[in-house]
């Protein structure tokens, strides 16, 4: 196949990403629909012709698990329908936090995503910021991981705070923070936590300075967002002038809205990789729309993504 046609096709979980991401690519989405049976099962079907063409499949895996089922069962049609090539486009992956055996007797759910998608047929994935960019390692298939950095550094800087200092919410995520520090050539902090269990707190200390100092906190999900709130308490109580968080994937499951809202944050801001469920005066929402149309584009092109990482647009500037 020397000139494959192009296709964008979305699941019932992204369905408002991908009509953005189909308008900023210039092409209309495709026709798809999903049958859901009255014991739950569910069909998806193409509703046109895909024969030969390069199709992006996309879906966001987040709760609940249909997604990621529709998914696999989206790949499998489309190379029983003779497509060319098959690219799973996945802005949020769904249990990327279970990178590891942490503790006895449990599995390694994004491996076994992994291993489901190249299974079904998928012969790519596109994704934004894992919360472990080693989980590239777990296909034998070409992974493209795109970063919010390219999105958050232009909002950062729209601010134009005077004192500004990058915090990361754990250990685990100081080397990305400490990579859009240098960018700004700004200082950096790290608020070290203590977990009693999954989506519990024990105790949070800050290591560095934060005094008089307004502070960016970043991290790829916020959950029941009550790191983000301690977080910002923690910083504020030591003498940080203003707190504001970034965070990739809006998961805000449970009291998360609640957290957020009743928190010492000037703001949240989130990517639209999850719907938001319901509005809030510190939640906003910037679109990664543009960003995967043109990683597509690339893509279908056989062209370099390069540009769209950060030390890219450092090196250029």
């Amino acid at each position: 196949m020397m000139n494959p046609g192009i296709k964008i096709f979305s699941g019932s979980g992204s369905q408002y990403l991908a009509e953005q991401i189909a308008k900023k690519y210039g092409v209309p989405l495709g026709k798809c629909v999903t049958q859901k049976f009255s014991d739950g099962e569910i069909q998806p079907a193409f509703q046109e012709s895909i024969r030969g063409d390069m199709v992006f499949l996309v879906q966001s895996t987040f709760a609940p698990s249909d997604n990621i089922l529709e998914l696999l069962l989206m790949i499998d049609a489309a190379r029983r329908a003779s497509a060319y090539k098959v690219i799973a486009v996945m802005p949020y992956y769904g249990y990327a936090r279970q990178d590891r055996k942490d503790k006895p007797r449990v599995a390694i759910g994004s491996k076994l995503i992994a291993n489901m998608l190249e299974a079904a047929g998928a012969d790519r994935v596109i994704t934004m910021d894992l919360h472990a960019a080693q989980i590239q390692g777990y296909f034998e298939i070409p992974v493209d991981h795109l970063e919010s950095s390219s999105i958050f550094i232009p909002y950062i800087e729209s601010l134009k705070l005077e004192n500004l200092t990058f915090a990361a919410p754990d250990v685990g995520s100081a080397n990305r923070i400490r990579e859009i520090a240098s960018f700004f050539e700004a200082e950096m902090v790290i608020c070290d936590k203590h977990r009693k269990r999954a989506n519990e707190i024990a105790s949070m200390v800050v290591i560095g300075d934060v005094t008089d100092r307004d502070v960016v906190l970043i991290d790829d999900i916020c959950d029941t967002g009550g790191t983000l709130a301690k977080s910002a308490a923690l910083l504020k109580e030591k003498g940080a002038r203003s707190v504001r968080a970034l965070c990739t994937h809006p998961v805000l499951s449970g009291k998360a809205y609640e957290n957020i809202e009743n928190s010492v944050l000037e703001e949240l801001v989130v990517c639209d990789t999850i719907p938001i469920r319901q509005q809030s005066s510190k939640i906003k929402v910037v679109s990664v729309a543009e960003l995967f149309a043109v990683a597509i584009r690339n893509a279908y092109e056989n062209k370099s993504i390069t540009s769209l990482f950060m030390h890219a647009q450092r090196r250029n500037s």
